[in-house]
């Protein structure tokens, strides 16, 4: 089993990117697959949750209308995307899915 994040890095406040969670070795896809964050010294947060099937978002309030979770079930990708990037976005992101965790990607907003 892998979950394997990309697409992180440094962008300018008010930018944009596009997270992308690759997943293999499941037998099943999972119900809920979720992108979470962690910035230094605070903990980890969940951002958004997508549900399969349905297709059932939910998001945190502090990236409501600016982030964008989807999933491409015969890629078995997850995405997120990020737009008008601020810099309390700064964080290392994490994909979870189905009960595995992602190493985890960098991403900096400079302000």
């Amino acid at each position: 089993v892998q979950v394997v994040e990309s697409g992180g890095g440094l962008v300018q406040s008010g930018g944009s990117l596009r997270l992308s969670c690759a997943a293999s070795g499941f037998t099943l896809r999972p119900y809920i697959m979720s992108w979470y964050r962690q910035a230094p010294g605070k903990e980890r947060e969940l951002v958004a949750a997508i549900t399969n099937p349905g297709g059932v978002t939910t998001y945190a309030d502090s990236v409501k209308g600016r982030f964008t979770i989807s999933r491409d079930n015969a890629k078995n990708t997850v995405y997120l995307q990020m737009n008008s990037l601020k810099s309390d976005d700064t964080a290392v992101y994490f994909c979870h899915y189905g009960g595995y965790w992602g190493q985890g990607i960098q991403v900096t907003v400079s302000s």
